[in-house]
């Protein structure tokens, strides 16, 4: 069975409030099957702080009328083909709303149709939008400053990393360095559920990258920027969102309360895996500002216009014009010829045109929001299903994609010439990478560092190809250099490039991607060329030596034949075996955990359960040393024959890589982080 497809189950927990609309490194794209979502073309450039293209005369009229008909041909059909419950769709022109509709049923039980006005959704991690918003809210009453150190707001301190403080800025940038974490992300039991206080104080991750350095998707980073909010204000963060942002653009459809509060259940959408299968429960995200959002179509309408409007709804406002205008420019750009960080939303591509924009997935709702700022548009869209192999990552990918080249075509423009040192180049790049966003503090490095390496190779030609940079059909995407490590996707329109410094890779992005992640080169010593090797070689050597000892004894039982081996020789044999049945345990164990597919499974509630599995592996670790022993006891021995001798090595080699991969994935830990 593939080890990797069991520790999906640790993913889907791990890309929960991501906001990930078009990640193939966060959230695998998969084709629906025989569904109508076709992959659409990727638009041809962000050019997010230009000013947007001349409309081609090949687009359409952005109408009531034409995006009804567009959805109405795409949405009833995906989401059946996709086994998807419901969705929403509103799309907002000129501070109106132009088009809401509901898709599908909110309660398949009851036959509920999806009512885009009153049906409650979870976006997920587009709850942060509005949490930035709040923190622009009190930048604006002069009670934050943006390149501050965030501890003059805290009552706890965060430690400085090489010297440098964290800031607003880095937070609403995700440039704040924090390792990613998914522990007590989501609950099911409201017992469970701590206080933003508490969460804050006693879950801070570790750092590992200077601020305003490396882009690192942060939830962590986001609630802490919620919790100042609170702190500021004297209000709960959910109290103040209600008073401050959903009062004044009457936002009577939505809460940021957990558990939902009494009356709002009965509008609410339950929520699946897939829509042939039961509802889960309402999920309680733990660190609340960043996704524990519940909202309707329509007020998702009011937020998008008044941000599109500078900060003003119908005579209301929530930021005066220049705070939302700061708000929306780009702040950070990892790589500078492809899209970056405003101020919590992220630059998207937009043929052109300037697109901002964020996106939210729960275990069971998905969702994506995008803003047209100098068109007055916008789109959002919410899914109450995954879907069948994760399919409504693919429709929303095909709805933004389609959308924007259907109303805001791309100009045509003449192809780029491959630049001179293509080969050169894909030779740099060539190597394995891992994800800046990662946990590096536990046992999640299994998933990061083991399993989760992207692999670059470059062909005689210099197109580079990037395992984990996949299109809607799953397979990986070619890329031709057309400039100095700028690169166009073959066949398509998507971007790529790539950081290099004193001719090192630095980091490689693409405008797939929300600029909240990066690609890093990987260590020699954690490089996957010759760690997954050894891991499954010595998984194998452990487990023939573990089954072949109990085997043996049978046949010299079954055959009346005596063991040979007596005093130590005998009992570093026994010990040896035995320390090959504890690692195979102790890798059994987390194989076990990681199955789990219950989000509560990974909740502090458990500690224990990973306290137990350490304990094995501190057994088999210490083991390790009666297998060494049984080399320098076997190999003077001349009655043992080559055969001894030479699996005797193998065994020792197997349990010492048994060490090295407890030790280099942090699977024992003194304080349980992950």
């Amino acid at each position: 069975m593939n080890l990797l497809s069991k520790i999906a189950a640790v993913g889907v927990t791990f890309v929960a409030l991501c906001g990930f609309a078009a990640s193939p490194v966060a959230q695998a794209p998969t084709t629906l099957a025989a569904g109508p979502v076709v992959a659409v073309p990727t638009p041809a450039s962000h050019a997010a702080s230009r000013p947007p293209a001349a409309t081609p005369p090949s687009a359409h009229a952005l109408t009531a009328e034409d995006a009804g008909a567009y959805f109405d041909g795409l949405l009833p059909d995906a989401i059946e083909r996709g086994d998807v419950a419901g969705a929403v769709i509103v799309i907002v022109k000129d501070g109106q709303v132009l088009f809401e509709r509901g898709y599908g049923l909110a309660d398949i039980k009851a036959r509920k149709p999806v009512d885009p006005e009153t049906t409650l959704f979870r976006p997920g991690s587009i709850s942060k939008t509005f949490m930035w918003t709040a923190v622009m809210q009190q930048v604006e009453a002069g009670k934050i400053d943006l390149d501050a150190d965030v501890n003059q707001y805290l009552d706890f301190k965060i430690p400085p990393f090489e010297g440098k403080p964290v800031t607003m800025r880095n937070l609403m940038t995700h440039s704040a360095g924090f390792s990613d974490a998914a522990k007590d992300l989501i609950v099911k039991d409201p017992a469970r559920l701590k206080s933003l206080e508490t969460l804050m104080k006693t879950a801070i991750p570790a750092r590992i990258f200077p601020p305003g350095t490396t882009p690192a998707y942060s939830n962590y980073g986001a609630s802490l920027a919620g919790y100042i909010v609170q702190r500021l204000s004297g209000e709960p963060f959910d109290a103040y969102v209600a008073k401050h942002i959903f009062a004044p653009l009457g936002m009577t459809h939505s809460t940021f309360t957990q558990p939902l509060p009494a009356g709002r259940s009965a509008n609410m959408a339950k929520g699946y895996r897939v829509a042939s299968q039961p509802p889960g429960p309402y999920e309680l995200v733990g660190e609340s500002p960043a996704g524990a959002l519940a909202t309707s179509g329509g007020d998702m309408a009011r937020f998008m216009i008044a941000h599109l409007q500078d900060g003003e709804y119908q005579g209301q406002r929530i930021l005066d014009a220049k705070t939302a205008e700061l708000m929306h420019s780009p702040q950070f750009k990892p790589v500078p010829s492809l899209p970056g960080m405003a101020l919590g939303f992220y630059q998207e591509p937009g043929n052109g045109h300037r697109v901002i924009g964020h996106a939210g997935d729960l275990n069971l709702f998905h969702s994506d929001m995008h803003l047209y700022l100098d068109d007055h548009v916008g789109l959002f869209i919410s899914f109450n299903s995954a879907g069948a192999m994760g399919a409504t990552h693919n429709i929303r990918t095909t709805v933004f994609r389609g959308f924007t080249d259907r109303y805001f075509p791309a100009p045509a423009a003449p192809e780029a010439a491959t630049w001179k040192d293509a080969k050169a180049d894909g030779h740099t790049l060539s190597g394995h990478y891992i994800d800046s966003r990662r946990s590096d503090s536990g046992w999640l490095r299994i998933a990061n560092f083991l399993l989760g390496q992207s692999k670059v190779t470059a062909d005689p030609a210099g197109v580079v190809t990037v395992s984990s940079f996949r299109g809607v059909n799953n397979q990986p995407k070619h890329w031709r250099e057309i400039g100095p490590f700028q690169y166009q996707e073959v066949g398509g329109e998507s971007r790529m490039a790539a950081v290099v410094e004193d001719g090192k890779v630095v980091r490689i992005m693409s405008d797939d991607l929300p600029p909240v992640l990066s690609l890093q080169p990987v260590s020699s010593a954690m490089s996957a060329t010759w760690n997954v090797p050894l891991f499954y070689l010595s998984l194998a050597i452990l487990l023939i030596a573990a089954l072949t000892w109990p085997l043996a004894a049978f046949i010299r039982w079954r055959y009346g034949h005596s063991f040979t081996l007596t005093g130590r020789p005998a009992l570093l044999y026994r010990l040896t075996r035995a320390v090959c049945v504890v690692d195979i345990l102790f890798a059994g164990l987390w194989f076990w955990f990681l199955s789990q597919k219950d989000v509560q499974w990974f909740s502090s509630g458990n500690d224990w359960v990973i306290r137990l599995i350490q304990l094995v592996g501190l057994v088999g670790a210490v083991g390790a040393l009666a297998a060494l022993a049984n080399v320098a006891v076997v190999f003077p021995d001349k009655s043992r024959g080559w055969w001894a001798k030479v699996s005797s090595v193998l065994i020792a080699i197997a349990c010492v890589a048994c060490v090295w991969f407890t030790l280099s994935l942090h699977l024992i830990t003194w304080r349980i982080a992950y």
